[in-house]
């Protein structure tokens, strides 16, 4: 090979490589210590485990998947396969609030008594309404089974199992309000019901005062 085509090889292979880094996606996640008090119906309970939170972007969403690596509660009795739902929430944090509602199968295995209770993957769907990089840290852990109702709740402000860069799809710009005239005053009252609520009388007057004027 001339020495040419090896110089020319060796620049192409230079200019792609960061060209494949910048094409990755930005996210990073880690596996996270989570302290788990459970209030369950024979009483308190404690549990630590990890948790892996993972972000899969479809279209302008993503799915996330929680994954419990031990336990965290256990039952008195056996459970048998299909008796035990699990749900959780994910806190956002960064430029994005709220929590995302996971869930995931019952079991699909008996579960012994008194051992630990093995929490299937939990996924659901998050749609960015901010841009910026958001965090996404463990919450609440409900398990149903057997008509009772266990809630674990960190008790150790664990932080963020994993961190995003999104690119939120914002919330919609409110509807200015109608112009107001003779021909439009059904619309504007319309528009205006809920600062009729808000005004209580004075909202009331403003409205009786205003027809009186349109059909002066």
């Amino acid at each position: 090979m001339s020495y040419q085509k090896r110089t020319a090889l060796a620049l192409a292979a230079a200019l792609a490589g960061p060209v494949v880094l910048m094409a990755a996606p930005a996210a990073h996640a880690d596996v996270v210590d989570v302290n788990y008090k459970c209030e369950t119906p024979i009483g308190p309970k404690a549990a630590v485990s990890p948790i892996d939170i993972r972000a899969v972007k479809s279209g302008s969403a993503y799915k996330l998947t929680m994954s419990f690596q031990k336990g965290v509660s256990s039952s008195p009795v056996a459970l048998g396969a299909g008796a035990m739902n699990p749900s959780a929430v994910i806190r956002l944090g960064g430029p994005d609030k709220g929590t995302v509602a996971v869930s995931g199968p019952a079991n699909t295995a008996e579960i012994p008594a008194n051992s630990p209770i093995k929490i299937s993957d939990l996924s659901g769907t998050y749609t960015p309404k901010a841009s910026g990089k958001v965090t996404f840290t463990a919450s609440i852990l409900t398990i149903k089974a057997l008509g009772t109702t266990t809630t674990c709740t960190p008790g150790n402000s664990p932080g963020p199992s994993l961190a995003l860069d999104v690119t939120g799809t914002g919330a919609s710009a409110p509807e200015s309000l109608p112009k107001t005239g003779p021909l439009d005053s059904a619309v504007a009252l319309g528009t205006l019901g809920g600062t009729v609520l808000l005004s209580g009388a004075a909202g009331v007057l403003w409205l009786t005062r205003r027809g009186a004027r349109a059909h002066g």
